[in-house]
C-alpha cells in the first residue's frame, strides 16, 4: 500500500512560480472506531484551511440507535449514508474550495467504491483515503478514553471482523501508522495530504 512522507504547503511553489493542484480534492480519513480519525480530520482541514465534514453526524437516528445498543451497522444501513457522505463532499467543492476533508470508516472495499463515484463522474475530482492503521488494543484504549460517546469495545470488534484492509490495487489508499501519539499521527497524515498536494501542484 502506498505511504508517502514528508511536509509541504497547500500551494508550492515551482521555480519562483506558484501553482496549485490540478484538481480538486476529496481526502477520506478512514479506519475503525477509535484510530482517531475525528481528530486527525480536524486537524488536516484546519492546517489546510479546508472545510470539514463529520461523517457520524449524517447517520441517521436508526443507525445511532443501533450502534448505541451494541447492534453493528449492516451494508443495507450503510449505503444511504454512504452517498449522502459523497453528495455532501461534491456540494462542498462545487461552492468553490479545493478540498473537503470527511471522516468516513470505510471499513469494506465496496464502502470506498461508494465515495469513489465522485471521481469516475468528474475526472477533476480526485479521493484519497488516508487509511489510520491501528491493532485492537490501541483502538480499545482510546474508545475507554472517549466519554459519552455511543461505540463501546463490541462495536470495535465488530468494525475490525468486518474491516477489508485495503488492498495494494487500491493506489488512491495511503496509510498512517497511528501506534504513536495523536500529535505524531496528525503530523504524519498531514504529511501524507500535502505530499500528494505537491505531486498534483508539480503535475498542472
Amino acid at each position: 500500500m502506498p505511504q508517502t512522507n514528508g511536509v509541504t504547503m497547500n500551494s508550492v511553489q515551482t521555480n519562483g512560480a506558484q501553482h496549485v493542484p490540478e484538481h480538486r480534492h476529496i481526502w477520506i480519513i478512514t479506519g475503525p472506531a477509535g484510530c482517531g480519525k475525528t481528530t486527525v480530520a480536524e486537524y488536516v482541514a484546519g492546517q489546510l484551511s479546508l472545510p470539514y465534514l463529520e461523517g457520524d453526524s449524517f447517520h441517521p437516528k436508526a443507525n445511532i440507535e443501533k450502534m448505541a445498543n451494541d447492534i453493528p451497522l449492516n451494508d443495507a444501513d450503510r449505503w444511504d449514508w454512504l452517498i449522502l457522505l459523497r453528495q455532501q463532499a461534491i456540494a462542498a467543492l462545487e461552492s468553490g474550495t479545493t478540498g473537503v476533508v470527511l471522516t468516513c470508516s470505510a471499513l469494506k472495499r465496496k464502502y470506498r467504491d461508494v465515495i469513489r463515484i465522485a471521481s469516475y463522474n468528474n475526472n477533476k475530482v480526485l479521493v484519497h483515503f488516508i487509511y489510520l492503521r491501528a491493532p485492537q488494543d490501541v483502538l480499545l484504549a482510546r474508545v475507554h478514553a472517549r466519554v459519552g460517546h455511543y461505540m463501546k469495545d463490541s462495536m470495535v470488534k465488530s468494525q475490525l471482523e468486518s474491516l477489508e484492509e485495503p488492498r495494494e490495487d487500491e493506489s488512491d489508499v495511503l496509510s498512517v501508522d497511528v501506534s504513536g501519539s495523536m500529535a505524531e499521527v496528525q503530523r504524519l497524515a498531514l504529511s501524507v495530504v500535502n505530499d500528494v498536494m505537491a505531486a498534483d501542484a508539480g503535475s498542472a
